[in-house]
């Protein structure tokens, strides 16, 4: 093979591993926006979710949350659902996980171009009536690191 042959050919290999790790570099890249502040981006359109649900788990008759992060493509679709948290530890974080699989999402007028955005979701199971009780829960399922304004 000559130099421009070799040449050519590495061209294009690296234009195809550029290419190919482009969407993995686009996700790490994508801007964290906590829960509170996801409609400046992404909008849910889901007005119900279905989940699996098991018949029988460890704490599933318990108060508790759990976190789920995921990242909203630029199709609205969540991918890379991940169970961050789990309060108290239970066999709700599949069910979680399947709840967010299943959400789908619009992008808001500020988000013309579909920014994809790194977020969390947080799933409430068998909460207290008591407001105090039901915040204190959900308190305990917040994850550090996405951004607060």
């Amino acid at each position: 093979m000559n130099t421009k042959s070799r040449r050519m050919t590495q061209a294009l290999v690296l234009a195809l591993a550029i290419t190919g790790a482009a969407p993995l570099l686009a996700q790490s890249q994508a801007r964290m926006v906590g829960p509170e502040h996801i409609q400046s981006y992404w909008l849910m359109l889901n007005t119900k979710v279905d989940a699996d649900i098991p018949n029988s788990g460890r704490n599933m008759d318990k108060p508790g949350c759990v976190a789920v992060s995921f990242m909203i493509g630029t199709d609205g679709v969540p991918q890379n659902v991940t169970v961050r948290k789990v309060v108290p530890q239970s066999d709700l974080d599949a069910v979680a996980k399947s709840v967010v699989t299943n959400l789908r999402y619009g992008p808001s007028l500020k988000n013309s171009t579909h920014e994809p955005v790194n977020t969390y979701y947080i799933v409430p199971f068998n909460l207290p009536a008591d407001a105090a009780q039901k915040q204190a829960i959900i308190d305990a399922c917040k994850l550090p690191g996405f951004e607060q304004a």
